[in-house]
């Protein structure tokens, strides 16, 4: 009988031992498995501090090319409700757009069209900008930009036959010269 007790008792042990052993391991392979985890946290934090450092040195780019930009001078002139339609000045500010001030003027003095009156006397008045507020040289400014954009409509009424009525529309436009000075 005390064999068979001492029998008991040694299984038992082993039982217990091999369960031990179990745990062990398992536990083993959980504290191994927050490690993993750990490692890879701290490669993607490596390569999310890179992508950052990435994108910090391209907006350094950007902002040194913005102050290059910042550091051209830049004079500017603006007709706001000019009584003219922007498709009749458009056709006249494509001419001279690119060109330097006193060959635009000069394109602008013998085109015979509606808009070259208008835009006449606003590129006067940006080449005075230029020189007063800027202190730019005359021989060196150009039209860097030229746009005319459509601006409010003046709706009219003209009496039309059998008592109807047609609509007018008298078209105003908001015209832009912006100059630089070429280098």
């Amino acid at each position: 009988m005390a064999d068979e007790k001492e029998k008991k008792v040694d299984t038992a042990s082993k039982k217990e031992t091999s369960s031990k052993a179990k745990t062990t391991t398992k536990t083993a392979e959980k504290k191994s498995a927050p490690a993993k985890k750990a490692d890879v946290k701290k490669t993607e934090t490596k390569t999310a501090e890179k992508k950052v450092e990435e994108v910090k040195e391209t907006v350094k780019v950007k902002e040194n090319k913005e102050n290059n930009n910042a550091d051209e001078l830049v004079a500017k002139a603006t007709v706001k409700y000019a009584r003219i339609s922007s498709r009749k000045i458009a056709i006249v500010a494509n001419l001279i757009r690119g060109k330097n001030v006193d060959e635009a003027l000069a394109i602008l003095k013998f085109t015979p069209k509606a808009g070259s009156e208008v835009l006449e006397k606003l590129l006067k008045s940006a080449i005075a900008n230029a020189e007063n507020n800027h202190q730019m040289a005359h021989s060196k400014l150009y039209i860097a930009e030229i746009y005319s954009n459509q601006g409010p409509t003046l709706k009219r009424i003209r009496p039309a036959a059998k008592g109807s009525a047609v609509r007018i529309r008298k078209r105003t436009s908001n015209t832009t010269i912006v100059l630089k000075e070429r280098v």
